[in-house]
């Protein structure tokens, strides 16, 4: 395990002794010191070729054929060197428990109430302690100030722009309701400069700040980025309020961006780390969830202050700091990222954390020496391809594109967050107001519906807390994408109900376009961030996640500067058209290049990512397609669907099969 520097720090890594050194005369049989060298390193190396061409699509775990007596020591050099030796029986149990997940019940080492925590583990899987969801409640918080700001700024769009001098209303035949005195701004060249200011705090994500969170995460930690983020979360509005030219107001914009970037790469991350596989994408998609609640806030605070003048804008924007405050207060009494401590090399920290994330010591026990082993399959890897340890930010980013197992982790979550933006709900977060009020709306009446818009948003989030883990990433995509075509289509063809002959059309768009956030949200909502989250190796997670924003943010970025002219080119219709037809086109990029994740350990997820795209991409031509049309078109039943990935004793339960060996095994009743 590589410490911050790069070096091999003090401790030789426990698989790497397990599979490496054996001369462990002191406990070994003769047998066991005849123990065949050239036969585990060819499991070993078997091991680093899963991860890198999976060619059969087999996710290991590590610690499989490595005998009793050689754990047991592994464990004690692992506790010795780490300080950890007042936990070494417990750490052993939890090895064993590790090495045979689904065979706990009959390790005689467990006592009851060892075993009593590990079925809970599978009978009640959202119980786990307060610290945990403390962290995940911090997390969703500074998820909120997200959606509050894109909101404020939503509704600010009606107002600032007139303010400062650069109002590009338009009449329905195209021409400014405001005169462009000589020598100023045309009326074209002001959509352009209001679309820029309002993308400034992407624009910044895109080029800086996604890139810069990487050494900052190295330096300061999970806690600390966020807290550096909040910062500015919190100034930024606040000066936003208080501008008085475009071009200052574009500048606190571009420090909005500054703490949104850092939250955007960070939280995820360590919401990730921190929670247990089963339920991870449950509670990672809380960034998404209370995004959505976020927004609903905003159009709140929008629809709250609207009709008190001409400061109502300020105070749209202004408001976005309150929900800044808790997290600034409440992110240092939360745990640090237990696998961030292991990158450090500092596994005691890790342990100490894992203890108030999980129910019991022994799960952390188990958690910390399995993810140490996994961590360990990583650098087997790097050496093996003569990778060294990326301590330098450039070489990481380097090899995003060019390591196998990490150029199909880049390529995939570059597709879900270009999707995001592709799926056109940005054109309703960023501009419903001002789409509405051209489409004759009033000005109310776009505010209303914008909060209709921002509640649905974020009810319908709520079933992909339980779908998520259980459907997957990807299952969900599949579904919600087709139905977001047709919805937002629907909704743009609204728009074509002449005004002046009935009031029907403000009443049709809206409907469709809350069926629209009903079918996003549960699905292109929730899944971007959180896959990226998952899908990069520890080594380059930091640098991965600031691709994957960075590329979100970016394509966010062309949106805003280019929906006002889009609008003027295309009318309302046109325009969700367009992005109805982008919607058909990222649901075949999902169907044939995103593999699923759903509930993996983020180490297991090496051998699902070394699977090669063309094989995904033929299994789901040659076996899955046709077995969909033959089970849900044809309706014939009975045939086992087709699987691509084949688990061989990992430590991530599959709960039906596990609960049904607990039934037999312990009569163990839910």
């Amino acid at each position: 395990m590589s410490d911050s520097n790069g070096s091999n720090g003090n401790a030789e890594s426990p698989i790497e002794a397990s599979h490496e050194k054996h001369e462990y005369s002191d406990i070994k049989t003769d047998n066991q010191q005849q123990f065949d060298r050239a036969d585990h390193d060819a499991m070993r190396k078997s091991s680093v070729v899963a991860m890198t061409d999976n060619v059969t699509g087999e996710i290991k775990n590590p610690l499989s054929g490595i005998s009793k007596a050689e754990l047991m020591a592994d464990v004690e050099r692992f506790a010795e060197v780490n300080d950890l030796m007042d936990e070494v029986e417990l750490l052993k149990k939890g090895a064993l428990v590790a090495q045979n997940p689904g065979d706990f019940e009959n390790l005689a080492e467990l006592d009851e109430e060892d075993r009593a925590h590990l079925r809970i583990e599978i009978t009640n899987r959202w119980r786990h302690p307060k610290a945990l969801y403390i962290t995940i409640i911090l997390n969703s918080i500074a998820a909120a100030i997200q959606g509050w700001d894109q909101e404020g700024a939503n509704g600010a769009t009606l107002s600032w722009p007139n303010d400062f001098g650069i109002s590009d209303m338009t009449t329905g035949k195209g021409h400014c309701t405001i005169p462009t005195p000589p020598g100023q701004i045309s009326c074209a060249g002001r959509s352009w400069l209001i679309g820029f200011v309002n993308s400034c705090p992407y624009i910044a994500i895109a080029v800086f700040t996604a890139w810069i969170s990487d050494p900052i995460n190295n330096l300061c930690g999970r806690r600390g980025t966020i807290f550096i983020g909040a910062i500015f979360s919190f100034l930024a509005p606040i000066g936003s309020a208080t501008t008085q030219t475009w071009w200052e107001f574009a500048i606190c914009r571009v420090l909005l961006g500054v703490g949104m970037g850092l939250k955007e790469v960070t939280v995820p991350i360590y919401s990730a780390e921190n929670a247990p596989a089963v339920i991870r994408g449950g509670l990672v998609m809380s960034w998404q969830m209370w995004t959505a609640f976020g927004i609903f806030l905003g159009t709140a605070a929008n629809l709250a202050v609207y009709s008190v003048g001409p400061i109502a804008w300020r105070l749209q924007i202004g408001s976005a700091f309150i929900p800044a405050v808790p997290v600034l207060l409440g992110i240092w009494f939360c745990p640090e990222s237990p696998r961030w401590y292991l990158k450090k090399n500092k596994v005691k920290k890790a342990f100490n954390s894992l203890v108030r994330l999980r129910n019991s010591r022994l799960q952390a026990a188990r958690d910390v020496y399995y993810i140490k082993a996994q961590l360990d399959f990583e650098e087997a890897l790097k050496l093996a391809k003569g990778l060294g340890t990326h301590d330098n930010f450039f070489i990481r980013f380097y090899e995003l594109f060019t390591i196998p197992r990490i150029r199909r982790a880049t390529q995939a979550s570059g597709i879900v967050m270009i999707a995001q933006q592709m799926c056109g709900i940005n054109i309703i977060a960023f501009y419903s107001a001002l789409i509405f009020v051209q489409a004759g709306f009033t000005e109310e009446a776009a505010l209303f519906v914008s909060f209709g818009f921002g509640l649905t948003n974020f009810l319908f989030a709520f079933p992909a807390v339980w779908t998520i883990d259980t459907f997957g990433r990807r299952s969900l995509l599949i579904f919600t994408f087709p139905n977001m075509a047709w919805s937002l289509l629907t909704a743009g063809l609204c728009f074509l109900i002449k005004p002046d002959t009935s009031q029907a059309h403000i009443g049709a768009v809206a409907a469709f376009v809350f069926v629209f956030a009903a079918f996003y949200s549960p699905g292109e909502g929730p899944v971007p961030f959180t896959y990226s989250a998952e899908v990069f190796p520890l080594s380059h997670r930091e640098v991965g996640m600031s691709w994957a924003v960075a590329t979100n943010n970016f394509w966010a970025s062309v949106l805003s500067i280019s929906l006002p002219a889009i609008l003027r080119a295309f009318t309302s219709a046109g325009t969700f058209g367009f992005y109805a037809g982008l919607n058909v086109v990222a649901f075949f990029m999902i169907l044939f290049f995103l593999p699923e994740t759903k509930q993996r350990t983020l180490e297991e997820l090496d051998y699902v990512f070394g699977v090669t795209t063309r094989r995904h991409a033929g299994f789901v031509l040659k076996e899955q397609i046709p077995w969909w049309t033959r089970h849900y078109v044809l309706r014939k039943k009975g045939e086992p669907e087709p699987k691509l990935y084949h688990f061989s004793n990992v430590t991530t339960y599959e709960p039906a099969v596990i609960k049904k060996h607990l039934e037999s095994n312990a009569g163990l009743k839910e």
